[in-house]
């Protein structure tokens, strides 16, 4: 999975350059998430334009992610897909992050 990281004042954005969000995808996302977050980062904008899919692995990590911030940062889903933001209403996780639909501009 491939990530470009770029700081823009206090807000570290994290473009995901992945078709998918799912199982197999998961465990290596958490991994590298997870090295931002102990990094130093508290304001993670995930740029989630390329994503189409994302299924309940992917959405758990992002939960995952949340909680291991201990409320002490948050992370901003930005431009996802319809498929994406779909899951995110439907879960009603659009009330637990927040959805910005414009992309990042990395």
């Amino acid at each position: 999975m491939q990530l470009h990281i770029t700081q823009a004042g206090a807000d570290t954005i994290v473009a995901v350059h992945a078709s998918r969000l799912d199982a197999s995808i998961a465990p290596q996302f958490k991994t590298d998430m997870m090295e931002i977050i102990n990094g130093g980062a508290r304001r993670i904008v995930l740029d989630m334009s390329a994503v189409k899919l994302i299924d309940s692995s992917g959405l758990g990590t992002l939960v995952s992610l949340l909680k291991s911030l201990n409320g002490q940062g948050s992370i901003v889903i930005r431009g996802p897909s319809p498929t994406v933001l779909g899951l995110f209403k439907l879960t009603r996780m659009d009330r637990v992050f927040t959805i910005e639909s414009t992309p990042a501009t990395v």
